[in-house]
């Protein structure tokens, strides 16, 4: 019997073989197609209608024509009503074919409107040779003083494209044809000068700065450098679908009432694009939430249209309304401002009167297994699938009375996902009060009910996901179709992780718990508010996901995961130009100038941007008394040691003076405590090797000095770190200098607020600063650190 059914097999693969190689392709190419089963179930289908009408001879032209109607048709219904057409020579042309193809994506239900169609696809239009000639004519006569300068080497494609835009149903070969013909009588033969090839004119080169620039996105607002965020989200460049064209969208699915809904979606919302962002509260937002944020605000702004802030308040038990808060503060630090804030339980009372309609159309049932039975992807079936109708609506509305327990009931919807699970759960039991609606409900809907439901009710058009929702799509289409409502289109993108961290909302509480970072706000986590506390400016995080995160998303949606230093150098980039500059000394050494020229203590201006002083300067006192870093003395000076040593001079930073070591003076144990030096005017001593920052008069503030909170890349995969995340924790995170020392022009800082400390790295003014002891994060180092990268 196996013999037999491959004899079978291998017959229908030689007849299927025949055909194809009957139309006209390589039998390379036909068994190519024999390997992609949808497709050559399409054609060989396409083939038979063919012949039945041609006979068994068909050309290639016609067999060409099949093929692609086969490989590019997205509606396997309408095949028999396109072979038709190209059997009965009315199409003709792959132009024609194509614009078939494209009416019937558009045109979904049935029936089509056969003399609208024939229109949209030429069909009966035959454009004669005079006509032709007359168009072509008409082109030449108007570009004929640039091609009697320029001859062959004007452009022939341009004639070509205008005679095309007036015949479009013209045969491309007879226009080309007709076009070198006129060209000849006008120009006559090619000369050895019409020959030589045209000089190319040499482009103005970019200087290798300008090349690496990469735009700014300010508060969502694009830049002019290369290709900002807004561009690379702007109309076609995702291939996303148009407003009210749902239906074009591969997987999209079309029934009876979808033009009709359709339209007054359109009708509501104008054609505007809708995207909302749908975060839980229960949890603060992360650096991968970063990328979110900026895709759906920033498709909607890219696209002159609106995103919505919505709450997914589903889950009374973890929502807290600090993290409400949280949620919103950082959206708009980031620059941008929602059209409006809604939540899911909004809608509370309208998806409980859908959720009854569900189960009246027979597509919901009131199920008893407990949450263990059901977990996984492939639990038994539930007993209750077929219960009656009115038995689940009685069983729903006694849940929503409470008279079922935690766990004992839930309401499924009948369906199964792409992934294999069966029968998604639409409301559980739950008798939390909810923080807006209080009592009144002791059932809540699931996300894989709420979320389609909440984004029809909004009128989404850009329903923009992550990659793991992707197994959802299919209960998304299917709830929507069936309580006949607007169903939007849910994209996918790839999720953006950092190495280094983990942003888990469960494993950041087990750090905040052990003792491992002080909450969701400690300078060493990746949320939002923990890198705003840390001092990357929001700029930096925008242009951090234009640069390295939103060119995946729409082509691919592979998972990226991105080194640290990268979002690192675009901190660096954006404090440049934001960070005023001021001196501070994190391990002071009291330098006393003996020979100080004045009798109090100097004004000296320093610029804030020493690039462009325009930006203007800040004062700081000068006094006899100076402070250094240790690190910028040594007793004895090495070979290519430049700093301060005896007998080696340096320079204070923009005093115009030069100091000279006098004294060492040093602690019973040997330590060097104080410097005595004297000071020459710079115009006069000679030129010193270094010059060093400094501080007088100056502020008591305490450093935190950041590395990664982890040791390795990955410290959530086992096979990395055997122990668990919380055994990789770097023991040297952080180190406090409680003792530094900052000039007195930052002492009316606010918390947030950022500076370039010479030669030391940026920081930010930390929210634990108090009268008389600021407190400032480093947020990043001045350069990146090449054992990091």
């Amino acid at each position: 019997m196996a013999a037999a059914a491959a004899a079978m097999a291998a017959e229908e693969v030689e007849e299927a073989l025949g055909l194809f190689t009957g139309i006209g392709l390589s039998e390379a190419k036909a068994r190519e197609t024999l390997r992609n089963g949808a497709l050559s179930a399409l054609l060989r289908r396409a083939v038979l209608q063919a012949r039945s009408a041609l006979g068994p001879a068909l050309d290639k032209a016609t067999g060409t024509l099949l093929y692609n109607t086969a490989a590019r048709l997205k509606d396997p219904k309408h095949l028999g009503f396109l072979v038709g057409y190209i059997a009965r020579r009315e199409i003709l042309t792959d132009l024609q074919l194509s614009a078939a193809l494209e009416y019937v994506r558009s045109h979904p239900l049935e029936p089509l409107d056969v003399a609208d169609f024939e229109r949209a696809c030429g069909v009966g239009i035959c454009i004669t040779p005079e006509q032709i000639e007359e168009a072509v004519e008409a082109v030449i006569s108007k570009h004929r003083a640039e091609l009697l300068a320029e001859r062959y080497h004007f452009n022939m494609g341009l004639l070509m494209g205008e005679a095309r835009s007036q015949l479009r149903w013209a045969d491309g070969k007879t226009i080309k044809n007709e076009v070198d013909l006129q060209v000849l009588h006008l120009l006559g033969p090619k000369t050895e000068a019409d020959l030589e090839k045209k000089p190319k004119v040499p482009k103005a080169r970019l200087a290798p700065a300008e090349k690496q620039k990469v735009a700014v996105v300010e508060n969502g607002d694009m830049g002019t450098e290369t290709q900002s965020l807004l561009e690379q989200l702007r109309g076609e460049a995702l291939k996303f679908h148009k407003p009210g064209e749902n239906y074009k969208t591969e997987g999209y699915v079309v029934t009876p009432n979808t033009m009709a809904l359709l339209k007054q979606h359109l009708a509501i919302t104008g054609g505007q694009v809708r995207t909302r962002f749908p975060p839980e509260p229960n949890g603060i937002l992360h650096i991968g939430h970063a990328k979110a944020i900026n895709f759906n605000f920033g498709y909607a702004k890219a696209n002159g249209g609106v995103c919505f802030l919505r709450y997914d308040d589903t889950n009374p038990e973890k929502e807290e309304e600090k993290y409400f808060t949280a949620i919103r503060e950082m959206v708009e630090w980031l620059g941008y401002q929602p059209y409006k804030v809604t939540h899911a339980s909004d809608y509370f009372d309208q998806l409980y009167t859908w959720a009854l309609e569900l189960i009246r159309r027979g597509q919901a049932y009131v199920c008893h297994q407990k949450v263990e039975e059901i977990k996984g992807h492939n639990p038994s079936p539930s007993p209750w699938r077929d219960r009656p109708v009115e038995e689940s609506l009685l069983l729903f509305e006694d849940m929503r009375k409470g008279k079922f327990g935690e766990g004992e009931a839930t309401l499924r919807m009948k369906l199964v996902m792409e992934d294999g699970k069966m029968d998604p759960v639409a409301y559980r039991v739950k008798f939390t009060p909810h923080h807006r609606t209080g009592d009144k409900w002791c059932i809540y809907p699931t996300y894989d009910y709420t979320h389609c439901l909440c984004d029809s009710i909004e009128h989404i058009t850009h329903s923009l996901c992550t990659k793991e929702f992707q197994a959802r799509r299919s209960s998304y289409f299917w709830l929507c179709n069936a309580l006949d409502v607007y169903c939007p289109v849910q994209w996918e993108y790839g999720r953006l992780n950092l190495l280094y961290t983990v942003v888990s909302k469960r494993k950041i509480i087990r750090l905040v718990e052990t003792g491992a970072v002080r909450d969701w706000d400690d300078p060493r986590l990746f949320t939002l508010t923990a890198l705003r506390r840390r001092g990357f400016p929001p700029e930096a995080i925008n242009n951090f996901c234009a640069r390295h995160t939103v060119p995946q998303v729409g082509v691919t949606v592979a998972q990226a995961t991105m080194e640290p230093h990268l979002l690192e150098a675009c901190a660096r980039e954006v404090l440049n130009e934001q960070a005023p500059r001021a001196m501070a000394v994190l391990e002071p050494l009291k330098v006393t100038i003996t020979n100080f020229p004045a009798p109090k203590a100097l004004e000296v201006l320093v610029p804030n941007f020493p690039a462009d002083e325009s930006r203007g300067f800040h004062k700081v006192p000068f006094h006899q008394t100076v402070y250094i870093e240790e690190t910028d003395f040594r007793e004895e000076a090495d070979k290519g040691y430049k700093r301060l040593a005896p007998g080696q001079p340096v320079g204070l930073r923009h005093t115009g003076y030069v100091i000279t070591v006098q004294n060492v003076i040093k602690d019973v144990s040997g330590r060097v405590i104080e410097l005595e030096v004297t000071c020459t005017k710079s115009d006069v001593a000679e030129k010193p090797k270094a010059f060093i920052h400094w501080v007088s008069v100056p502020l008591a503030c305490e450093v935190r000095l950041y590395e990664r909170l982890f040791l390795h890349k990955n410290p959530e995969d086992p096979s990395e770190v055997p122990g668990g995340f919380l055994s990789d924790l770097n023991p040297d995170s952080l180190r406090v200098v409680h003792n530094a020392l900052v000039d007195s022009s930052v002492r009316s800082a606010r918390p947030f607020d950022k500076f370039q400390f010479e030669r030391l790295g940026y920081f930010s003014v930390d929210p634990d600063s108090e009268e008389g002891k600021m407190v400032f994060n480093r947020t990043v180092t001045l350069k990146e650190d090449p054992g990091k990268v």
